[in-house]
């Protein structure tokens, strides 16, 4: 673990810090057991992985997030909640999967509104294509799922073509009320503007 002392700033209650961000992360020595585990990419304020970790005690929960602010909020709401099976790392998604994350750890992967670079010019910065695609087949445990969803209808087809051309993941159907899936903080803004998510479900081939 990496102390104060080796850190450039103090270290948040539920904080992940990796002693080394070029060796995959020993997950046993942040998890009080080897419950599954669920990550939460680009979690934002936390609203969806923080009603997660509460309502499944019986599961760990990593949240990654890249900005700051938002790590320092959800640290402090978890510790307030008194949350034991929730960590939040510091990190760009992409590299947590392709560096950090031992292979087959996963067993519920999570992408909520990510952002969609709408324009034309700006498609290949889109985070849903083959790279991070096959990211997740390389964490997901056999049978582990990928859960994804979006607001912007053009870049919820564009998932949808990607995904149905990627042989590694099996789309699954997925009504709003086949299991507990608390909103993300852009979907209750979102619904209170009239707008509405749309989501993919898939799992690794067993």
């Amino acid at each position: 673990m990496v102390t104060e002392s080796r850190y450039d700033r103090p270290v948040e209650p539920n904080e992940l810090v990796p002693a080394d961000y070029f060796k995959e992360l020993p997950l046993g020595e942040y998890f009080a057991n080897d419950a599954p585990l669920e990550i939460d990419l680009g979690c934002g304020d936390g609203s969806f992985v923080l009603g997660m970790a509460e309502h499944y005690p019986d599961r760990n929960f990593l949240a990654v997030e890249r900005l700051l602010g938002r790590v320092r909020k959800v640290c402090k709401r978890s510790h307030k909640m008194g949350l034991k099976n929730l960590k939040v790392l510091r990190l760009e998604s992409l590299y947590t999967l392709e560096w950090m994350l031992p292979e087959s750890c996963v067993d519920r992967l999570h992408l909520l509104c990510p952002d969609p670079w709408p324009k034309a010019k700006h498609h290949r910065r889109r985070l849903f294509q083959e790279p991070f695609l096959n990211a997740v087949v390389r964490v997901l445990k056999p049978g582990g799922e990928f859960l994804f969803k979006t607001d912007h209808e053009e870049y919820f087809e564009w998932s949808e073509e990607h995904l149905a051309a990627f042989d590694k993941l099996e789309r699954l159907s997925w009504e709003e009320d086949d299991f507990f899936y608390p909103k993300t903080d852009f979907q209750i803004q979102w619904e209170a503007e009239g707008k509405s998510l749309q989501g993919l479900r898939s799992r690794r081939a067993i």
